[in-house]
């Protein structure tokens, strides 16, 4: 018999989730509300280790949306760039653990701008922060991806 795996959610955001995948909210299950935290934790370098724990989500789940489980290896790769080994099958648990704790450091950003805002449109919130990400920085004197692209001479 196989072991399914699980990823966990961290417990002290179970309210945040819900309103995340409620009916106004943006996402529709709390998987996908965590893909979007673990790259927001990550693109605003806030790694958040928990143990307190809510209900475990399949990783089938994520495996099964489109990108999710490559999301999940970019973030682990990115996050241990020397170890190219983190990538392989028997390191799943640790690449899990990295998702796991960007997640909640996105799910703390999102909470702060929650209550930076004083609003509960979590989609106009979401929304904006994902224009955010896509919107060039004006200095681009540091940017790593830009350089790559000036480099290949698109």
């Amino acid at each position: 018999m196989a072991v399914e795996i699980r990823f966990r959610r961290p417990a002290e955001h179970e309210q945040l989730l819900s309103l995340l995948t409620g009916k106004d909210g943006p996402f529709r299950a709390n998987y996908e509300a965590l893909l979007f935290a673990a790259a927001l934790g990550r693109r605003k370098e806030r790694r958040a280790p928990f143990e307190k724990t809510g209900e475990q989500i399949r990783y089938a789940l994520v495996e099964n949306r489109e990108y999710g489980d490559v999301l999940v290896d970019l973030i682990a790769a990115v996050e241990v760039p020397e170890d190219a080994k983190i990538l392989a099958d028997d390191r799943l648990a640790e690449r899990l653990r990295i998702f796991e704790e960007y997640a909640n450091g996105g799910l703390h950003c999102l909470q702060a701008e929650i209550n930076t805002r004083g609003s509960r449109d979590l989609v106009a919130i979401v929304s904006s922060l994902v224009l955010d990400a896509l919107t060039p920085a004006t200095d681009t004197a540091d940017d790593p991806v830009k350089d790559m692209l000036d480099a290949l001479e698109w």
